[in-house]
Order: structure tokens, then sequence, then C-alpha cells
């Protein structure tokens, strides 16, 4: 029996990085020369396809704007035991890729997150650190403490991940919903320091501090929305029956003493925002019974494919027997 290769594909989405790409990828084929290295070319205005095809990529094109659609359609179209995935602006280093994909392919470990470590202001600025770290403080507050850089572009994910990972979002807040999606089916993860350099000359950011800083934030809310229902609706119920009981104290103090209530409409509103909350309270309770068939969905549809450290025999002669062979097929589907 002969033990088939780990097939490793380097998938890095692209905008504009003509200046960059071609170091990108000649690095990348330094560190892992067994690799595919795939560059998706998202419309870009320069000469960022001939410069990775010249340094040996396989480029690919996807027509919808926006980080988000690129991903999709990498995870889509290509096939592969193992996927790092990578921005195309020459700002990490090729070198831990080979220590986060072991990761993966011997520990089982579903998405390894490169955490940037710098040490050139240029390249990582102030108000990217703080930001991240807000954000990444607010999804801990929502989704648990798992993660100290979110926002990182440098990621190596299983077969498992890339093929059960419903992407929906369009831009930059893809690697939000990456996040999310392993914490929510409590997937295996890990992190690894991977130096981050500042960008090439010429090489300009595509992004916006205070647009897609506030895009994460609100793809985050969503999220809460969608994953934590019970939580979320909970919380406006609450919210508003503070609010409610606010308003109907000092009606029922004035009942209490007179006999009287005096204040019709405060009292009808203080009822009303009540009822209000009762009913955000019953909207979350049943949408955590749909979320939880849907996260259940999501985790068969993951089990269907073989973990990372699984090893795929092939026969190295005919001689095996059909029942041999069966067996094999049997325990490959069950996968």
């Amino acid at each position: 029996m002969t033990e088939r290769a780990l097939r490793i594909a380097v998938i890095i989405p692209c905008y504009n990085e003509e200046v960059a790409i071609a170091d990108t990828v000649k690095g990348f084929r330094e560190a892992l020369p067994e690799a595919n290295i795939y560059v998706y070319d998202n419309n870009s205005k320069d000469q960022t396809s001939a410069r990775a095809l010249a340094a040996g990529a396989i480029v690919r094109v996807e027509r919808l704007q926006g980080k988000g659609n690129v991903v999709r359609r990498m995870f889509s179209d290509i096939e592969a035991d193992v996927y790092v995935m990578i921005d195309g602006d020459a700002t990490y280093d090729p070198r831990p890729a080979r220590q986060m994909i072991a990761l993966v392919a011997e520990q089982n470990i579903d998405m390894v997150v490169g955490r940037r470590v710098h040490t050139e202001s240029e390249a990582y600025r102030a108000g990217h650190v703080l930001g991240n770290k807000l954000l990444t403080g607010f999804l801990a507050r929502l989704f648990g403490q798992r993660f100290t850089d979110i926002l990182s572009g440098y990621r190596v994910f299983s077969r498992r991940f890339v093929k059960s990972f419903p992407a929906l979002s369009a831009g930059f807040e893809t690697e939000t919903e990456l996040t999310v999606h392993a914490l929510t089916l409590n997937l295996p993860i890990a992190e690894v320091d991977t130096p981050y350099f500042s960008r090439p000359t010429g090489s300009t950011s595509k992004l916006n501090t205070y647009r897609d800083g506030f895009r994460i934030l609100m793809v985050m809310l969503g999220l809460f929305k969608n994953e934590r229902p019970l939580a979320f609706f909970g919380l406006i119920g609450g919210v508003l029956g503070l609010a409610s009981l606010a308003m109907a104290i000092p009606v029922i103090l004035t009942f209490v003493e007179t006999g009287l209530v005096p204040r019709f409409p405060t009292a009808i509103l203080a009822a009303s925002v009540m009822l209000l909350a009762f009913l955000s309270v019953v909207c979350g309770l049943i949408l955590d019974t749909v979320t939880r068939g849907r996260r259940e969905l999501k985790r068969l549809s993951y089990l269907r494919t073989a973990a990372p450290s699984a090893r795929f025999d092939v026969a190295a002669d005919s001689s095996s027997s059909s029942d041999s062979a069966e067996l094999a097929l049997t325990s490959l589907a069950g996968q």
C-alpha cells in the first residue's frame, strides 16, 4: 500500500496588487514547492494577472467585486486537502506556513490563524491595531475568547472546514464570518505568530479603516442575531421590560395610594412595551430552535469530509481482493 501525498493549495485573492503579487507567489513557491498556487484576480485594473502568471501561479478571475466573493469562489472551485489563504500584498512571511500546515495535517486542526507580529510602525498602523483589538474584544464578548487576531488574512484550513463553510459575506468582513463559523461549531482552531511586514513601495491598502470597520461591526451583530438569537432577542426583551417597569412603577404606586389611574396613556404605553418585551423573548426562543437545527445540519456537513490526518491509501498492485476494495470505498464514504 502507498500513501497519497497531501494536496496543498495556496489561494490568493487579489485586487490591483501588481507591485507585490510576484514576490508573494515566489515566496510561497519557495516555502511550499509542492503546493499549487492560485491567484484569483478580482477585476484588477493593472498587471496583477500577468505578473502572477509570470511568477508561476495559476490565475483565475472572479468578476463579483469584494474579497468575500473571491473567497466563496476559491472555496467552491479548488480541491485540496489543506488550503493556505494569504493576501497578495507581500506583508505576510511564507515561512510559518509549514508549521501551520503541520497543525492541520497532524493534529486535525481545522483553522490556523497567523497572528500578526510587527516591528515596523508602517506595517500595522496604530488605528488598525486599535480597531482590531476593539473588534476582537467585541467578538469575544459575543461568541467567546479563542482568538486574538480575528482580522488576519493569513489562514490555513482543512478541507472539511472549507467544504462546510457557508460563505455569505461579500467584502473584508469575510474574516469575521470565518471566525464565527469556527466558534459556533466549536471547531479545533489555533493561532501561530507570524511576522507582518509593511507593504512594498507603490502598493496601497484597499482597506478603509472606518467604513470597513463599521461593516465588520454590523456583520458581527448580524451573526450574533443569527447564531445566538435567544441572547440577542432576550437582551432586547430585557431592555424593553426595564423601560416598561420604569414607566409603570409610578402609575402602580399612585394606584396603590389613591385607587386611581390618572395617567392612562402612560399605563397603556407601559403595558404595550411589556408585551413587546415578551414577544421579543418568544421570538428568541423560536429562532433558537431553528438555529439549533441549522447548526446540526452544518455540523453534519462538516462531518461528511474526512479529518485532516486521515490517510487515503492507494493499492500498490492490482492483486487486492474486491472485498478489500469495497471495504475501503465504504470506509471513505462513511468519513
